[in-house]
């Protein structure tokens, strides 16, 4: 609860560092209306959060990226 407001849903999105803070507010407005759309819920429910991980940092098939 932050406030005494429930807060659901909770977006995480988890992408490489260097985006400007235009394109994260651009798509924190274009996933809280999906979101809503998708359950019905009002804008000031939905949170978004952004974790900027060094490409170093983020491999697959256990190799790194960086």
């Amino acid at each position: 609860m932050i406030f005494g407001v429930l807060r659901m849903p909770w977006i995480e999105v988890k992408w490489y560092k260097g985006r400007d803070k235009a394109t994260k507010a651009k798509t924190m407005e274009l996933l809280t209306k999906a979101m809503c759309e998708a359950v019905g819920c009002k804008p000031e429910a939905v949170s978004v959060v952004f974790y900027d991980i060094e490409k170093s940092d983020w491999g697959n098939a256990g190799k790194p990226y960086g």
